[in-house]
């Protein structure tokens, strides 16, 4: 997730408040303030707003925090959809290349601040003072869209997020509650339960509604430091719980195609970049570090853990339940109270990370909002909007109640322009006039390329598959366990 926002607090202008050449002082510090919360994975922000000179472990424990979210879970599918030799390498190559577009901002983030004698820059600032400094006059005079750009796919990427997440409830508590007669203590019998059928998905989600409208309600920071440290100690829990099942009894893998269909790929390509899109956790980070110098070396230490503990995830997890993986590994595990646990873990978990996420795009768009109607009526519009956009969310999460569509959904709209096109075509931007190398040119083109074919393809096969499901998706009413 995106933290770009938190990147340095405001995009703050939004994408409405555009026109306006700079971000109000106030907005300003609201969004410096609520920065940490835009990578979703909410984990980092709290920390973040309390401590003034980070030091290197808490820098490191912060930033592998900040990437852990639903993402992970469905990796083990998007190995599917690669191959399982093509798949672990994938995620180890986009790993790498994620982890360099970071290094990238970090640089052209230091290059202006030093330039303009500022001690921080968030993503967005730094892509208009990245298009300011290029050699073309119309990029120059427009430079203030960079911002607005940014700003745009950090609010389509929360809002996406957002709807990951209610898609993975439903999904979840369904599976729980259909299976709740049979579910039993003992974690190794090997049968097939043929749970209760209860209602559709989509009820489920809008069972799910009135919590997380009050939820979204809640505008303390400090309270939501509450929420956030809730929902890392759940996923840490289930996370753990989760790895040791998948290591245990793995079949032979010979039965897996090494390469899967072309023709799924883009799915896999969606779902990974959806996992390692948290560039914008990166900014606020390195702000509040003691010894800032250092960040570089921690960076590259922390995306170097995430790859490979997504690697191993994906291809453990495809290798241990092979073609009958589903969206997110948590609906492939045993039906016994101590996995069961695992699912209403990750619930509360996911539920408090939704409040944590949806604070980034509220945050960019209300203060706007509010500004252009008497005060009398700020509080009003402002639990109206966040109303609004819960629900915006969930009907969204109701038309495409696939999990696997959607995480691929928006990770090849949004995330691939965050983590991949607009860095790689920073560095060009800011550098060019002073002259680069036709080799260091080529890689940040060949970058850009990746993201806009990724987005372009990924998205058009996330759509196709949703088109051909029929329903927009095929989710029958109950979900067979098999052990």
């Amino acid at each position: 997730m995106s933290v770009t926002k938190s990147a340095g607090g405001p995009q703050g202008t939004i994408a409405l408040k555009l026109d306006s050449m700079s971000t109000p002082e106030s907005a300003r510090k609201l969004q410096n303030k609520d920065s940490r919360f835009l990578d979703g994975r909410p984990s980092e922000s709290p920390g973040l707003e309390k401590t003034k000179g980070i030091t290197l472990f808490q820098t490191l424990v912060h930033l592998l925090k900040g990437n852990m979210g639903t993402g992970i879970l469905g990796l083990p599918l998007a190995v599917k959809n690669a191959g399982i030799l093509v798949g672990p390498l994938s995620l180890l190559v986009m790993g790498f290349i994620a982890c360099h577009c970071m290094h990238i901002l970090v640089r052209c983030a230091q290059r202006f601040c030093q330039r303009l004698n500022k001690p921080f820059l968030d993503y967005g600032d730094t892509v208009m003072h990245g298009l300011e400094a290029s050699p073309s006059t119309w990029l120059q005079n427009h430079a203030h869209w960079g911002r607005r750009i940014v700003s745009f796919f950090l609010i389509v990427t929360q809002l996406g997020f957002c709807c990951v997440y209610i898609v993975f409830l439903a999904d979840n508590l369904k599976q729980v509650v259909e299976a709740i007669n049979s579910t039993t203590n003992n974690c190794h019998n090997n049968e097939t339960v043929i749970p209760t059928t209860t209602m559709d998905s989509r009820l489920y989600m809008l069972s799910f509604l009135p919590i997380l409208v009050l939820l979204v309600f809640i505008r303390n920071l400090r309270v939501m430091t509450i929420f956030s440290m809730l929902a890392n100690i759940s996923m840490l829990v289930s996370l753990v719980i989760i790895a040791q099942y998948i290591a245990q009894g793995i079949p032979d893998p010979s039965r897996l195609p090494l390469v899967a269909s072309w023709k799924t790929y883009p799915l896999f390509f969606g779902t990974a970049i959806f996992s390692f899109e948290s560039i914008g956790v990166v900014l606020p980070l390195e702000n509040k570090m003691e010894d800032a110098r250092r960040f570089p070396a921690i960076l590259s230490l922390g995306m170097s853990i995430i790859t490979a503990l997504y690697t191993s995830i994906g291809a453990l997890g495809y290798l241990r339940f092979g073609d009958d993986i589903k969206a997110s590994i948590t609906l492939n595990l045993p039906n016994c109270w101590l996995y069961q646990s695992v699912k209403l873990l990750y619930i509360i978990g996911i539920l408090c990370t939704y409040a944590l996420q949806f604070y980034v795009p509220a945050e960019i768009i209300i203060p706007f909002a509010v500004s252009q109607v008497p005060k009398r009526w700020a509080l009003p519009l402002d639990l109206s909007i966040r109303l609004a956009l819960v629900c915006l969310t969930c009907i969204l999460a109701i038309l495409i109640p696939r999990l696997d569509l959607v995480l691929s959904l928006v990770g090849s709209v949004s995330s691939s322009a965050l983590a991949l096109i607009i860095p790689a075509l920073l560095e060009i931007s800011s550098y060019y006039s002073e002259g680069m190398s036709p080799l260091t040119i080529a890689k940040d083109a060949l970058i850009s390329i990746l993201g806009f074919v990724g987005f372009v393809v990924g998205t058009y096969q996330a759509l196709h598959e949703l088109i051909e499901s029929g329903d927009f998706l095929p989710f029958s009413n109950s979900t067979t366990f098999i052990q």
